[in-house]
């Protein structure tokens, strides 16, 4: 049988790709699971890290995504799968578009240019399908994607892409974006066949990532370079390799891949999920810090605390009088102060903040990895609230299809920009305090021990050290300072906020790294005054838990005996508190 095309309507013509959608995803997931263990005929030109691909799966509604499910598809590679009922929230949203569109509505990024060219009619609302009308829109969708592929910098990670990728397919299920089905299919492909699209990573202020982004269109229209398997070949080769056929965006396409916060986003998930393991990591040192200098546990006492009832200082409190069940510092001795110095006493408060600002990154970043940040977005299921005529000519009710077509704003992360601009703040506060009680454990004055915890074999022991972590507390004070504020006015002046975003995030992961350094160097300064205590007092009696921890770090840096070599000691304290902080 033969089909007239120019006798169908946008919304026939959608119809029509519904029901092809499940016959070519079969045939594409069939093809995933291929062998593609030939690829050494593709060229690499930078080889990249691989993903460990560990056989978990997860599926996506574009409801319930969290930030532990970005880490496990982003960093072990675990694979997606697609709920249905997220299926269809995604072809109802591209049958409201193009029924909006049918309509004669002004749609941006649609009947009409994005940015300053948003007075601009790219392709006619006149309601019918021809073929000049998909020509044009194709060519626009097209365009769109090369102008918008325009970022600078070293290419992201893959891990960051993999997170991006889950993030935006994730927010195209939730049913607001109006792309075609094969978009969310082909992120689902790339992830799970190993696809990775070569990014820039500078080039966003923050109000959508659009750019960076573009580099992700252009892998699924086939052009570009991605990394398969850790190698680098051009798009069109991976999508060969898989029988994938390339994107040919129609529509809202284009705008659906590019428009919005995901980069944001996903360095959001991974930051959140960094900041995780740090707080867990941070408790234990605290503790045992506290031990080191035979501090006194009364300040956070349970009474202590119920008189001023900020609830993360309390648990943060509770938690601390947990690790240092069974320690030496409940019972009575006549050289513990009655007041240690504050970077000790306030340890409840510091992390407590630390505490308070994680569960508020978390509850937002829900938000915002399981809604849209879509403009204009598809809303379903709604019909009109008013009879106002500007508010009525948003909303569409035909063939069973009910919804609307918004403009939004919702394209600006803001929210979450401030959460993690207020948690940075708190990262200072915890930096400068591990730096302040290194100090402390330094001096003879605090702890009754040697100047600098030097032995009779050694000159200057741990004189030196401090250069390093005061540079580094210095410089996550300046890296907690807010940037959301540095802003030009561009694309005519019609963009005149924006967010720096991804700049924030970015900041907000180098002040957890530095810290695990400052920390480092506490440690060092810890097991060091925890030994010499040991030798003054025999009998000392750690805690179970900070006993534990003391002695798996000892198994990795030894008792300072002599002067060596410190560097060695100072990131292999690095990376054992990072590792703790994952087990």
């Amino acid at each position: 049988m033969k089909i007239n095309i120019q006798s169908l309507s946008l919304f026939t013509l959608a119809k029509i790709c519904v029901c092809l959608s499940p016959i070519i995803s079969r045939a594409n997931d069939n093809l995933a699971n291929t062998s593609i263990s030939n690829t050494t005929n593709l060229v690499s030109s930078k080889p990249s890290e691989t993903i460990a691909f560990r056989g978990r799966n997860i599926t996506l509604t574009g409801q319930n995504l969290t930030t532990a499910n970005v880490v496990q598809v982003a960093k072990h590679g675990a694979k997606v799968t697609i709920n249905n009922e997220a299926l269809s929230r995604v072809q109802k949203s591209h049958e409201i578009l193009l029924l909006a569109a049918e309509s004669g509505h002004k749609i941006y990024g649609l009947t009409a240019g994005v940015g300053l060219n948003k007075d601009q009619a790219f392709v006619n609302a006149t309601g019918g399908l021809d073929e000049e009308v998909i020509r044009v829109s194709k060519e626009f969708n097209r365009n769109l994607i090369y102008a918008h592929s325009a970022g600078a910098g070293p290419e992201m990670a893959e891990e960051v892409v993999r997170a991006i990728m889950v993030t935006r397919l994730n927010a195209i299920l939730f049913g607001s974006t109006g792309a075609q089905l094969r978009v969310a299919e082909l992120y689902r492909d790339f992830l799970n066949n190993n696809i990775t699209p070569v990014v820039p990573s500078r080039g966003s202020v923050g109000e959508a990532d659009i750019t960076l982004l573009g580099h992700i269109a252009l892998a699924m229209i086939g052009e570009g370079d991605v990394y398969l398997r850790g190698r680098k070949v051009p798009a069109s080769q991976a999508l060969e390799k898989f029988g994938l056929e390339p994107l040919d965006p129609f529509g809202k396409d284009a705008l659906s891949i590019f428009s919005s916060n995901a980069y944001s986003t996903a360095l959001g998930a991974l930051a959140v999920e960094d900041l995780k393991a740090l707080l867990k990591v941070s408790k234990l040192l605290f503790a045992l810090s506290l031990e080191a200098l035979d501090g006194n546990i009364e300040p956070f006492l349970q009474d202590a605390h119920v008189i001023r009832p900020f609830p993360y200082v309390n648990s943060s409190a509770k938690d601390i009088r947990t690790i240092l069940a069974g320690s030496y510092l409940w019972e009575p001795s006549d050289d513990r102060a009655l007041q240690d110095p504050l970077s000790f006493r306030t340890g409840a408060y510091t992390l407590g903040a630390v505490a308070k600002c994680l569960s508020e990154l978390e509850t937002q970043l829900q938000i915002q990895l399981n809604s849209s940040d879509d403009n204009p977005a598809v809303v379903l299921d709604v019909v009109s609230p008013s009879n106002l005529a500007e508010e009525v000519s948003l909303y569409v009710d035909e063939a069973g299809v009910r919804g609307a077509l918004i403009p939004t704003g919702n394209f600006t992360p803001l929210p979450l920009v401030i959460s993690f601009q207020e948690a940075a703040i708190a990262l200072s506060h915890l930096s400068n305090a591990s730096a302040q009680r290194t100090i402390k454990l330094a001096d003879p004055h605090f702890t009754h021990l040697s100047r600098f915890l030097g032995t009779d074999k050694t000159f200057h022991a741990y004189g030196a050290i401090q250069k390093v972590f005061a540079s580094l507390a210095a410089e996550n004070q300046s890296l907690a300072l807010p940037v959301s504020m540095d802003l030009f006015s561009i694309a005519g002046t019609i963009e005149d906020t924006s967010t720096n975003a991804p700049r924030v995030v970015r900041r907000f992961q180098q002040m957890i790294d530095n810290l695990y350094y400052i920390m480092g160097v506490e440690i060092m300064h810890v097991a060091q005054a925890i030994d010499l205590r040991k030798q003054k007092y025999p009998g000392l009696q750690l805690s179970r838990t900070t006993e534990a921890f003391f002695n798996n770090y000892r198994q990795v840096v030894p008792f300072l005996e002599v002067d060596r070599f410190l560097s060695p000691d100072i990131e292999a304290s690095y990376l054992f508190l990072k590792k703790h902080s994952r087990n």
